[in-house]
């Protein structure tokens, strides 16, 4: 499995992506294409950092 790291620059439009949601539904940020939302990544969730 290739684990290639994607930077995005502040400020770019984010790529589409689908992540599973908390019932396990493909969800989209596409799905919410003309929509305003917050994306929020937490980088250090589960680690001692």
């Amino acid at each position: 499995m290739s684990k290639e790291k994607h930077t995005i620059e502040p400020g770019s439009a984010a790529p589409d992506f689908c992540l599973p949601d908390q019932d396990g539904k493909k969800v989209c940020l596409l799905d919410y294409n003309n929509s305003w939302i917050v994306l929020y990544f937490y980088p250090k969730d589960n680690t001692k950092g």
